[in-house]
């Protein structure tokens, strides 16, 4: 048996499966400058590790083929 507060979580909850395509944009775009950020910082911390990632993606794209 459902009361009062169930039903205000159930109407609270359908605005968000229905929420607006820019709004996901936002949150996607804030999502990947948080990675883009996080990835640099890393970098910095670890250079030999990011020195080595560099040279492998080096490696990757001489040899991919267009």
């Amino acid at each position: 048996m459902r009361d009062a507060r169930d039903l205000s979580d159930v109407q609270e909850s359908a605005p968000d499966a229905q929420e607006s395509d820019a709004a996901r944009r936002r949150r996607r775009a804030q999502f990947l400058r948080e990675l883009h950020e996080a990835k640099q910082l890393r970098d910095r911390v670890q250079p030999r590790r990011a020195r080595a990632a560099r040279m492998r993606q080096q490696m990757r794209m001489r040899t991919f083929r267009w």
